[in-house]
């Protein structure tokens, strides 16, 4: 990019600097300057590498306002131009690289230097030039391969593999699934972990991304709340049903929002849970108990349960579910929303059927009497609809009369409203990676996907005005049977003073039905590719959750539990990418934001829903479903498990680079990904049968048995690799580390750490190059001077430097390595 300034302006340091290209630049940056040129008063080339002890900024000689660190000059005779640039460019890739940049702050003499550029050599990719064209530009990575096999300390034994029990002890410390061997001494080590991130969990709240994702898991959580409330009421005879479900909904979500270790997880009514409490109702009713009082004492004896789990740190038996298992379990529920979602729109059109070609509804009001009358009259009857009818006291004849009435285009509208909510979810989401309107744009459409679905699909609906099932919502706040109240009398006349004692037998599993559902929803949401920096709390969820059913208990509301497909999306809708990326850079994956304020004004607005009623009201339910529909599918993006049910699809040829068809034969994948598949398939039957449901988690503690039984049907190295919580690009990446490690072309950043620092250095963020700008100074009249700089900028992040190293007197050698780095690049 050519730039003309006046000297004013460049004295005075004011020039106009790019601010688009600054957005992108993060914060902290420092520059590296390369300035070649060639002068008619040498006669031999001039090098010097310098490193500024305070970085400063320099006025136009970068493009943005960036402070300069580092500076290499090259001056030589004139004829050399075109060598000349090709160093600046090499130089420019040196301090572009994430381990030589490192080398540069920490160098002490020359010898570092050259043997950060001698490492660099060794670890560059050369193209031959007879088979690459180099005026076409290669495309960025979508991930950039780990460089930490390069920053490892000297090893006498450089292939000694780490004992895997010493480093899986490790990770299991660091996320609190270890016993401490002290009564919640896990529970302690939660509250030491998260403690220090308490506030900063409402400040990284503050952000326009959560109040996308609040809305939108407002709708996707307002809606299983009242469906699921209503099935509540008829299993229990109406003792809960919606309005405590949305109480519920409030209490446990702002609590479990302010206190617990995960605030990521969303809890929700499951369907475990509603066949548990409708088998507890039937029981009360087969001995004439009465329903709520018992519920309290089984809540109780839960409640103690759980609280003693706690204590003994069994919180640590997760470190038992793998992937096969919490897979597994995270399709069985993406699967059921997604046929839940299509059976919900299909069912409209059982009370609202389509009038096919040739159909007549045959159904007639006659009015009451058996007195002769005139046609007129039947005639004027005929005309009433089944209400009318039934108001005026008529009968209703004809042979359609028991079906639903027809009325013209619901179902079909309800089906477009259906698909067109998740196709413009799923299209608007994937909208900051399009080609159009700047990136905040892109990102906002992105972030507010789904809701700006919800509000195009009911406007669309409140346009038509065709009468498509709306949501309902209760308009009172009070109890479903009004002559209850919102505490439960702990003892009653009609239960047996015994009965408390009993009702642990229904505790124990209910323990089991919480303790499982909880605890996979959190490893799922725990995982490491999330890149979570906050901590797990596995005993403090659990110990949050037992005085939460408790208080539900007292309270007469459903129990709520981790919801798996809620908490996968809620942690899709927080996902940050890089905005710093360099043009031409595809975004990289930085983890969630971690915040408790999405949480707790999701469940705030719960509880405010009826005060939202003549809103809410206008909300089609088909426009829900297709939200579900979009839920469940989203969850299954990034499932392992759900790849290689792809790949048995695929031709060879066609199939994706995933790390584990590098190391495991395609036959052994399938094997193991049919073995899984069967698992789930029994999943879904017990689950789809009343009777089976409730034996549902522990059918989990089976699939773990499972697991475990696979050790003799498949080697160690094969279970590593198919069963492992490592994403896959870190893993593919770590396996491309250690082949060259093996291969033995690595090792001279070691050598610089033995001579320099001593120690292991810490990563270092990563690097992007600014800029490349030319400034061509035209020989003058007066002057045989003819000057051109070409200033290569380079990106680096703030480093503490207390020496200012100038290379001037180590010219031959820089130049002899630079020269090297130019005949690697040329290509």
């Amino acid at each position: 990019m050519a730039r003309n300034t006046s000297s004013g302006e460049l004295q005075n340091g004011e020039h106009k600097s790019n601010t688009n290209f600054m957005r992108k630049i993060p914060p902290g940056a420092e520059a590296s300057n390369i300035l070649v040129g060639e002068v008619d008063f040498l006669d031999k080339t001039l090098a010097a590498f310098l490193r500024l002890n305070n970085a400063s900024v320099m006025g136009d000689l970068t493009e943005v306002p960036v402070p300069t660190r580092f500076i290499f000059i090259l001056l030589g005779p004139p004829g050399s131009h075109g060598s000349f640039h090709e160093i600046g460019r090499a130089m420019a890739t040196l301090m572009s690289d994430e381990i030589f940049h490192e080398v540069a702050y920490r160098a002490k003499k020359r010898e570092h230097l050259l043997a950060g550029v001698d490492e660099f050599l060794d670890a560059v990719t050369v193209l031959p030039p007879g088979e690459w064209d180099p005026s076409i530009r290669i495309e960025p990575p979508a991930a950039i391969p780990s460089q930490e096999v390069r920053k490892r300390p000297p090893e006498k034994n450089p292939k000694e593999e780490i004992d895997e029990e010493e480093e899986e002890q490790r990770q299991r410390e660091e996320s609190g699934l270890s016993r401490t061997g002290r009564l919640f001494g896990g529970l302690i080590n939660d509250l030491k972990r998260k403690k220090p991130f308490y506030l900063s969990d409402f400040r990284d709240g503050l952000s326009l991304q959560c109040v996308a994702s609040w809305i939108f898991l407002y709708f996707a959580c307002l809606s299983p709340i009242i469906t699921f409330g209503g099935l509540l009421g008829s299993a229990t005879g109406n003792n809960i049903a919606a309005m405590e479900s949305l109480v519920s909904g409030f209490v446990c979500g702002i609590g479990y929002g302010f206190f617990s270790g995960q605030p990521l997880t969303i809890l929700g009514s499951t369907g475990p849970v509603l066949v548990f409490e409708t088998i507890v109702y039937d029981f009360c009713m087969r001995v004439g108990w009465d329903y709520l009082t018992f519920r309290f004492w089984i809540g109780t004896w839960v409640t103690v349960i759980l609280v003693v789990l706690v204590a003994i740190d069994a919180s640590a038996l997760v470190c038992y579910i793998t992937r096969f298992t919490e897979e597994n379990f995270a399709c069985l529920i993406a699967f059921i929303f997604i046929y839940k979602a299509v059976e919900n729109v299909l069912h409209i059109g059982t009370d609202y059927p389509l009038n096919t070609a040739g159909s007549k509804y045959d159904c007639s009001c006659l009015p009451p009497g058996d007195k002769p009358l005139s046609t007129e009259i039947i005639h004027e009857w005929a005309q009433y609809d089944k209400k009318t009818c039934a108001l005026l006291n008529g009968t209703l004849t004809g042979y359609d009369c028991s079906k639903p009435e027809y009325i013209s285009d619901v179902f079909l509208m309800s089906i477009i409203l259906f698909i067109g909510t998740y196709i413009i979810s799923v299209i608007l989401k994937d909208f900051k990676n399009a080609l159009f309107f700047p990136s905040n744009i892109r990102q906002f459409v992105s972030d507010f996907a789904v809701i700006i679905a919800i509000f195009s699909m009911s406007t669309l609906d409140y346009v038509t005005n065709v009468p498509t099932p709306k949501l309902e919502v209760p308009r009172e706040f009070k109890p479903t049977i009004p002559d209850r109240g919102w505490l439960v009398q702990p003892f009653h006349e009609k239960n047996p003073i015994w009965s408390p004692v009993l009702a642990v037998l229904p505790a124990l599993l209910g323990t089991i039905l919480i303790f499982m559902d909880q605890q996979i929803t959190a490893v799922i949401i725990n995982r490491k590719e999330h890149k979570l920096k906050k901590g797990c709390g596995y005993h403090l969820d659990l110990f949050v959750l037992a005085l939460l059913i408790q208080l539900c208990s007292l309270m007469g509301l459903p129990w709520f539990v981790a919801a798996t497909v809620l908490s996968i999306n809620h942690v899709n809708s927080l996902k940050q990418e890089s905005e710093t990326a360099a043009p031409g850079e595809k975004p990289q994956f930085l983890g969630v934001r971690e915040q408790r304020v999405t949480h707790i004004l999701i469940f705030l607005t719960i509880g405010c829903s009826v005060l939202l009623t003549p809103l809410l009201s206008h909300i089609p339910m088909p426009v829900l479903y297709g939200v579900f529909l979009y839920m469940g599918a989203a969850s299954l993006k990034g499932l392992q498990f759900f790849d290689r049910l792809m790949i048995m699809l695929m031709p060879i040829k066609y199939q994706p680079d995933y790390m584990f068809l590098r190391q495991v034969p395609i036959r052994r994948v399938h094997l193991f990904t049919l073995i899984q598949l069967a698992c789930l398939v029994m999943l879904w039957v017990i689950k789809s049968f009343s009777s089976t449901s409730i034996l549902f988690p522990l059918m989990l503690v089976v699939m773990i048995g499972i697991r475990k039984s696979l050790d003799f049907l498949f080697t160690r190295r094969e279970l590593k690799i198919l069963d492992d919580v490592m994403p896959e690009m870190t893993k593919r990446a770590h396996e491309d580390d250690l082949r060259q490690l093996e291969d033995g072309e690595v090792g001279f950043y070691r050598r610089f750490i033995a001579c320099c620092v001593g120690d292991k250095l810490s990563s270092p963020p990563p690097v992007t190059t600014i800029n490349v700008t030319k400034v061509v100074e035209s020989k003058s009249n007066n002057s045989s001077t003819h000057l051109t700089l070409n200033n290569i900028t380079d990106n680096h992040t703030a480093h503490n430097s207390n020496n200012c190293t100038t290379a001037n007197h180590t010219t031959p050698s820089i130049m002899n390595t630079v020269n090297n780095v130019n005949n690697a690049q040329s290509s």
